[in-house]
């Protein structure tokens, strides 16, 4: 706090320049005062001295001075001293010549003799010299004022320094730092002042919690299924539109529909808890499984109709995940009944790019009815020879290809530029894609699954910031956008990386403030206490942080406080028709509110129609993405 730390130093300057003053004045007193006093004794002795020559002279005239004066003389340190009466000289004493530092005093002591005294005598300050004891006591005298200073000096400093602790968290919670201000109590005075902040700051903090508690109730009764605690049925079209566009769905994956045959007949025989018990474990196992898979979504369709959709995974694996499924169903305490045995039913259909979703309900519907038509609880997969050819690659085929990549630097940068209101750049986001040796680029969202299970996405995120830093921020001439640049969960949690990731950051520090890194939110809220030490880490280093897909899941927003993040990214399910989607708005409103005397920045991805832009501006989205704008343009 330079403007208090500036007046603590006038003060306390102020203050010593005070005792000085006064200490001065007081040594400068007592020395006038000892020289007049020495002065005035001295003349005093001259006076006594006139009075017994003029009672000598009227009363003695015949005696001589010489029998009684010299030894009082000598007793008042005379140097000379000559009496002289009409011209002749009746007595002298000591020598005329005089040095330096005497007085001379004339006096006429009769006028009718024209009797005159000149009388010669040492200053009288210099007559008198200090004792060891009378030297001691001074010397304690100023040591004991130096003390007293320096404890002076110290109490008022320390009384300073308590504005000065107020001071640093008046100015953390004007740059809007509740936390940092929150935890610098230190040892402000006045201390009622910072009780008082203290106790702000604590309703605030807990106000903020309240209000992200009040975030995720919205939310929670707008997209979660009461009973249950999953996504509803909203939810879940919600997140099929996320992974689809106009022209069809843009990653492959797999869609199951799971139904509990006859279960409203069943909770009228056995009552609501047993019911309740029966599907809250189903849900609790079939959470477990799904906690492997990534952006898996499980929702509820109807009362006894359950989705589950996983992106991103090859025709193989959906055969074992459905088995799994299958088999924590069975392992279910189901009530032994009529149906017991035909309880559980699964109905997969797989789906590829370009798919409609319509066409995927349709399909799993029809598996779904399939695997009831089996007559035992079982699994049905609707076929229609919807396998991805590059998913069933091999795993050993597939680790050759992304070295290969890696070793001769087949990865091309693709860059999306994010707008604000006024159809600025804010940033462009970057993007990757493999060129195979047909010259062909293989999408993202195909070999990105593949090397997170082949341990390369370290590697490959490398590169791609390597290739930002080295090639497109090289040119200080272009150096007027900034890039963000998109981690993963392997990453971030991978120390070589995180090293090498410091490293760079330290030796390229100039153009950090040209970075944006962006983190899952799912990544983040699951591992905010592991992940926070390295994101801070980067925040230091002078990078900004975002996180994006927020909204895909119904969290509280908390962690973005915690976390110290710059900018979010709306998930394009909350994005998608949000003009004619009241919840979404309400979902909008409620995060940007929360975020009220922050400076995190909302934008959304996902944008591709003109009513989408346009609602999400009045809602108070600060900048988007997305086909509205501009597609991912190859940079290099």
């Amino acid at each position: 706090m330079k403007l208090t730390r500036l007046l603590t130093n006038k003060l306390t300057s102020f203050w010593l320049l005070s005792l000085a003053a006064v200490a001065f004045i007081f040594l400068l007193v007592a020395l006038v005062s000892f020289t007049q006093l020495t002065y005035k004794f001295q003349q005093q002795k001259v006076t006594e001295l006139e009075s017994m020559l003029i009672h000598h002279y009227e009363h003695e005239n015949n005696k001589a001075l010489s029998t009684w004066l010299p030894s009082i003389l000598t007793a008042y340190n005379t140097v000379s001293l000559t009496l002289h009466a009409e011209g002749q000289i009746l007595y002298q004493y000591g020598s005329d010549k005089l040095g330096a530092g005497m007085i001379t005093y004339e006096r006429q002591l009769l006028e009718a003799g024209n009797l005159n005294l000149v009388i010669t005598l040492p200053q009288p300050f210099k007559m008198y010299s200090l004792s060891w004891y009378e030297f001691s006591i001074l010397v304690i005298g100023l040591l004991s004022i130096s003390g007293f200073v320096c404890f002076g000096h110290r109490w008022l400093s320390m009384q300073l320094q308590g504005i000065e602790d107020l001071a640093v968290r008046s100015k953390l919670i004007l740059e809007n730092e509740y936390d940092k201000a929150l935890a610098e109590r230190g040892d402000g005075r006045p201390r009622m002042i910072n009780r008082a902040l203290t106790h702000l700051l604590l309703e605030l903090d807990d106000a903020e919690k309240h209000r992200a508690r009040f975030d995720q109730f919205i939310r929670s009764n707008t997209f979660l299924d009461p009973q249950t605690g999953i996504g509803n049925r909203l939810f879940l079209k919600n997140r099929l539109d996320a992974l689809s566009n106009d022209k069809g769905m843009m990653a492959p994956g797999v869609l199951f529909l799971l139904e509990m045959e006859d279960m409203d007949l069943l909770q009228q025989e056995l009552g609501d808890d047993s019911i309740d018990e029966l599907l809250h474990q189903t849900i609790s196992d079939i959470n477990q499984i799904l906690d492997s898979q990534a952006n898996s979504i499980f929702s509820r369709r109807s009362f006894n109709q359950f989705a589950i959709v996983v992106p991103q995974i090859s025709l193989k694996d959906v055969e074992k995940l459905a088995a799994r499924l299958l088999k924590v169903c069975l392992n279910q305490n189901v009530p032994e009944t009529e149906n017991s045995e035909d309880f559980f039913h699964i109905g997969a259909a797989y789906f590829k790019v370009g798919d409609t979703k319509e066409q995927l309900l349709d399909e799993s519907e029809r598996a779904l009815r399939a695997a009831q038509f089996q007559g035992t609880s079982g699994w049905f997969m609707y076929d229609k020879g919807a396998v991805d050819e590059e998913l069933a690659k091999g795993s050993v085929r597939w680790r050759s290809f992304l070295e290969y990549a890696l070793v001769n630097r087949r990865l091309v940068i693709f860059s999306q530029p994010v707008v604000d209101s006024d159809m600025e750049t804010h940033h462009l986001e970057v993007s990757s894609r493999i060129r195979d040796n047909k010259n062909n680029l293989v999408r993202a969202t195909l070999y990105i699954p593949m090397a997170i299970k082949c341990g390369l996405t370290p590697q490959f995120e490398r590169q791609v910031i390597e290739t930002v830093l080295f090639d497109l921020l090289a040119d200080p001439k272009d150096r007027n956008t900034r890039f963000s640049i998109n981690l993963s969960l392997d990453t971030l949690m991978s120390r070589a990386f995180i090293r090498w990731l410091k490293t760079t950051l330290l030796e390229y520090r100039h153009l950090t403030p040209w970075l944006i890194f962006e983190i899952n939110e799912d990544i983040v809220v699951h591992h905010k206490e592991e992940l926070k030490s390295r994101l801070d880490m980067i925040k230091k280093m002078g990078a900004s942080l975002c996180v994006d897909r927020v909204g895909q899941q119904v969290v509280s927003t908390q962690y973005i406080k915690e976390c110290h993040f710059d900018l979010i990214k709306l998930h394009r399910s909350i994005v998608t028709q949000i003009h004619l989607r009241q919840e979404n708005q309400l979902f909008v409103r409620s995060l940007i509110g929360g975020l009220y005397r922050t400076d995190v920045q909302v934008f959304a991805e996902g944008i591709e129609s003109f009513e989408e832009w346009q609602t999400l501006k009045i809602l108070g989205v600060s900048a988007g993405q997305g086909s509205l704008f501009s597609e991912p343009v190859e940079e290099i």
